[in-house]
């Protein structure tokens, strides 16, 4: 299927929607939804978590089927009953949970279903395959090894393999949910370029983005959702981010992110001298203590997770120390949580939660044997308990029973951010919060921070998003290569400074990194 315009004209949608409705037990997803989608433009679908863009996103592709409303493609009614109805008529879907098969190799998953056959009947002409993928990935302006299986590449490749996975389909219509979720600042503006080529040849693009700045650098045309409904459809310029979460939440957000920073830190929490692992980390000095919020800034694979895991114990430590209040500290999962160390992973999903049990089970997990020292269950304690965590971090959800793999992305969040509570963690690490949640959500993840230090805990905030840095965050280490290259202080965190260490590869003589007076290029010793 070629992506130019039909010859109904530029200014014709390639998809019309129509009065889109569709429920579920207890929810109304959609109600009358309507929109045009045009070729060689952006169009931004915006709204809270909630408010109807996934169901929207998979009546279209064919995954649900609306209770009422039509879709037109060209101008003719179309029958969208499966995702290959979906991709027959030019629509290709890249969804924010990826859709990556992690035990084949890159090329199997950009070509799954379509590999090209070999002379023998049911074989695949695997050199053609990799030819293809290769193909496509240097289109993107990507050099990822079409060899190497999907289960040992980061989240940021992962999202990247998606992409080329979409394109190589020759989409007219390309829906991006959250496609810059994972990706550093280079990468979102190789995807930008992407787009920007796609709508060149006439390609429209569904865009789905929780970033505010993102949408009036790159949208056309934005339609707000809010509760299912279609509440306003403008274009960038008409408009303003406030008005545009105004639109979004129907009512004022207080979009401040942190009041009170820690003045005077309590004792340190954590210490690390000298730590090296077999993730590649190595000299890593850093400290945390009581009252903070200690953020990690860096590009995608500068060694963030990394450092995260090792401090959790989930990756083998190598050599160095890590003193927990004063004490010598020996990482594993287990010990972590039994000293009061909790990890909220970037990948809730995969990583944070079991998708299939209950919002209550998630919740007290990692707290059992504080909850119940004596071993025995008390069911009435424990849905008690649940309720009140459910309440304090306003989850919605109809009952505590409910399977958390059926709660919005927010909501997961708030129950991965629980558990850690219900266990008492004293230091919090947590790895891209934020990410994909919208903006009533993000304040309730500020507001819920700060009362954690506040309380006395320690947290250390991994985050791609400088502005959250930068406004969040008491001290700021920044790594680059797998190492910390600089310290900032509160007084001398700007997005300018941060970038700059993360992004200087190379110490010429007589150049240094940009740091403010007082910073320090690497570690003190």
């Amino acid at each position: 299927m070629t992506t130019g315009l039909t010859s109904a004209g530029a200014d014709a949608p390639v998809l019309q929607i129509r009065r889109l409705s569709k429920s579920f037990p207890g929810v109304r997803a959609l109600q009358d939804v309507s929109l045009d989608i045009r070729g060689g433009e952006v169009h931004v679908l915006l709204g809270q978590n909630g408010a109807g863009k996934s169901t929207l996103i998979k009546t279209l592709y064919g995954a649900y089927r609306p209770d009422g409303g039509h879709v037109l493609v060209d101008g003719r009614p179309a029958r969208i009953e499966s995702p290959a109805d979906a991709r027959a008529l030019g629509m290709a879907v890249m969804f924010q949970e990826f859709s990556l098969v992690p035990f084949l190799d890159v090329a199997h998953n950009i070509f799954l279903g379509r590999e090209p056959p070999g002379r023998l009947p049911g074989t695949i002409d695997r050199r053609r395959l990799h030819a293809e993928a290769r193909r496509v990935l240097e289109g993107l302006g990507v050099d990822v090894d079409t060899h190497a299986l999907v289960d040992r590449l980061g989240i940021a490749q992962r999202q990247l393999v998606e992409i080329a996975k979409a394109l190589s389909q020759n989409a007219r219509v390309l829906v991006m949910d959250e496609p810059t979720a994972s990706l550093s600042e280079p990468e979102i503006e190789r995807l930008f370029a992407i787009i920007r080529r796609l709508k060149a040849d006439g390609v429209a693009v569904v865009y789905v983005s929780h970033r505010l700045h993102e949408i009036f650098a790159i949208g056309d045309r934005i339609t707000v959702l809010r509760d299912g409904v279609g509440v306003a459809d403008v274009r960038p310029a008409d408009t303003t981010p406030g008005e545009l979460v105004r639109m979004m939440v129907g009512r004022e957000v207080n979009t401040v992110y942190r009041e009170r920073f820690c003045e005077r830190p309590g004792g340190v929490v954590l210490s690390i001298r000298g730590l090296a692992t077999a993730s590649g980390l190595r000299g890593i000095d850093l400290r945390i203590s009581a009252g903070e919020i200690v953020g990690l800034a860096g590009l995608v694979g500068a060694g963030r997770t990394e450092l995260a895991r090792a401090i959790f114990g989930a990756d083998r430590i190598l050599a160095g120390e890590l003193r927990l209040e004063g004490q010598p500290f020996h990482p594993s999962p287990p010990a972590a949580v039994a000293h009061g160390i909790g990890l909220i992973p970037e990948d809730r999903k995969g990583q944070g939660l079991a998708l299939i049990q209950s919002v209550q089970d998630n919740l007290l997990l990692p707290g059992l044997p504080r909850l119940f020292p004596r071993r025995w269950y008390r069911p009435a304690r424990a849905a008690s308990l649940a309720g009140q965590l459910v309440d304090r971090l306003a989850i919605a959800t109809p009952s505590p029973s409910r399977p958390v793999e059926l709660l919005s992305g927010g909501n997961q969040q708030k129950v991965v951010v629980g558990k850690w509570l219900n266990a008492g963690s004293r230091l919090l690490i947590v790895d891209e919060p934020t990410r994909g949640i919208d903006v009533g959500a993000k304040a309730e993840m500020y507001r819920l921070l700060a009362s954690l230090v506040d309380q006395g805990a320690a947290v250390l905030m991994i985050s791609s998003e400088l502005p959250e840095i930068v406004a969040v965050c008491d001290r700021v280490y920044v790594m680059r290569d797998k190492s910390i290259v600089g310290e900032l202080r509160r007084a001398e965190l700007t997005e300018e400074r941060i970038l700059g260490l993360a992004m200087h590869h190379h110490h010429q003589a007589g150049v240094e990194a940009p740091l403010p007076k007082g910073g320090q290029a690497g570690r003190a010793e």
